[in-house]
């Protein structure tokens, strides 16, 4: 340390305020000890710190205000202040800095670097910088460099288990630079396969190799491609020496910047092995999907949970999605009677037989058709299945009603004149009456309540009738008696 060339005439007159000042700016803390190496005063510029803390330390020996590792460092600054006591002033020697801990006294610690300065009548003034700011930064780079050497050990074991596998695989793979084609790895079983040495003979030839002229220029064009677009692509390659076939896969990964071909190469499997045998639940579901006639599955309200194309072209419509979850009933005939008769009958009997109703369209077409429909159990949710018939045309051929009119339009011309009108239109009336009851009784298979509902008439009317027409086995005055 180079001193003042006139430090009394330069500095004599600093008083101690001006003092003060000087070890404020210089020094974050300023410690004075006696000769035993006990705090007399202090004084800081930190105003993080608070007083009552500092204070304490007042009284204290310099030994025990510093952590157990730090006591040796404590020592050695009050013995070089011995030390420079004893020296003249000329070959005082330049205060050595020492990093020591101090304790605060809420327990905290203090870093500092302290330097001693003889102060003359055994007291001395210890220097001192705050090494909180460093101790943070050195702390940080300790922690990086742990974090360093973790990720380090982590990408050797990848690394490990990449060669490993690497060199295990029972597939061909290549690893190929992507601009020269020139192979950069190989694994055994690639050496194996195009090669005549080991995987090291491999390295530094250009890829591909091992193939015949036709399966080169093949390769070449898909390298090309995979290079350009950067998509995964495969083709046949066929090996030297009748070999046999090969499927090559390439595709294209970047490392350091560079493009890299990863190129696996298979065995071929021949293209006249059988191929399985379809399931015959596979089986089973193309055959619903292609049928000509209807089917359509629904839950036990009727809501369509799948219908095959037949019913989706039959009601107009494009997709099956269409349909599904919406109310059987919206397509047939007589809406909220058919639907309601059939699942009544599929609760009791568990199967409904040509059923006979029509079936509309969503533009307005109707199609006569036969329906058959069972209840299929599954679980606690049993769903009922519904085969709907097209019986359009057969039904234009054949007689719509088993039952003629007992009077042609002829004979009923003829009766003008001769039989009042309101007698002509009461017979005819009563025998269409007639067979609709009987229609409707042969559509609910003799459900009589489902019948009165689907011909609009009270259970009561509907009985009535019955007895009028003599139609139905309903009981005798004299059956109820008996």
């Amino acid at each position: 340390m180079r001193p003042f060339a006139a430090s009394q005439a330069t500095l004599g007159s600093l008083d101690g305020e001006a003092v003060e000042s000087l070890l404020g700016v210089a020094n974050d803390i300023s410690l004075v000890v006696d000769d035993q190496g006990v705090v007399c005063d202090w004084s800081s510029s930190l105003d993080e710190l608070p007083d009552d803390e500092m204070a304490a330390w007042v009284g204290q020996p310099l030994v025990d205000l510093v952590t157990p590792e730090s006591r040796r460092k404590a020592l050695g600054l009050l013995e070089t202040r011995d030390a420079a006591n004893a020296e003249p002033e000329p070959t005082s020697p330049t205060p050595r800095w020492r990093q020591v801990n101090a304790v605060l006294a809420s327990g905290r610690e203090l870093p500092l670097l302290l330097a001693a300065v003889p102060l003359g009548q055994g007291r001395t003034l210890l220097c001192g910088r705050d090494l909180r700011a460093i101790a943070a930064l050195q702390q940080r780079l300790v922690d990086a460099q742990q974090a360093m050497e973790r990720d380090y050990w982590k990408f050797r074991h990848a690394e490990t288990r990449y060669r490993h596998l690497f060199q295990v695989a029972a597939e061909a793979v290549l690893v190929v630079d992507a601009t020269t084609q020139r192979i950069l790895e190989a694994n055994p079983a690639a050496a194996r396969l195009v090669g005549d040495g080991g995987p090291q003979g491999l390295v530094g030839e250009t890829f591909p190799l091992g193939v015949d002229t036709r399966s080169h220029e093949a390769l070449n064009n898909v390298l090309a491609g995979v290079r350009a677009t950067g998509r995964a692509e495969q083709v046949r390659a066929e090996l030297l020496d009748a070999r046999g076939e090969v499927v090559v896969a390439v595709s294209t990964y970047r490392q350091d910047n560079v493009s890299h071909f990863l190129v696996r190469l298979s065995q071929a499997a021949p293209d006249t092995l059988a191929q399985p045998a379809p399931s015959t639940s596979s089986m089973l579901l193309k055959l619903v999907q292609s049928v000509p006639d209807c089917l359509v599955v629904t839950d036990l309200e009727g809501r369509v949970i799948s219908a095959n194309t037949a019913f989706i072209e039959l009601a107009q419509l494009t997709t099956e999605e269409q349909v599904r979850g919406e109310t059987l009933d919206r397509w047939l005939g007589r809406t909220g009677v058919d639907l309601s008769v059939l699942i009544s009958n599929l609760r009791q009997r568990g199967a409904v037989r040509l059923f006979a109703t029509t079936l509309r369209g969503e533009y307005g077409a109707m199609t006569d058709v036969e329906i058959s429909a069972t209840m299929v159990p599954h679980g606690d949710r049993p769903f009922l299945g519904f085969t709907i018939r097209d019986v359009g045309r057969r039904l234009s051929s054949e007689s719509r009603n088993k039952k003629e009119l007992p009077r042609s339009v002829g004979q009923l011309t003829e009766l003008v004149g001769r039989v009042p009108l309101k007698d002509i239109v009461g017979e005819t009336t009563d025998l269409i009456e007639q067979l609709c009851i009987e229609a409707a009784l042969e559509l609910t298979r003799d459900n009589r309540a489902s019948a009165a509902e689907m011909l609009g008439l009270s259970r009561q009317s509907l009985y009535v009738k019955l007895r009028r027409y003599g139609v139905g086995d309903l009981p005798t005055d004299a059956d109820k008696a008996s």
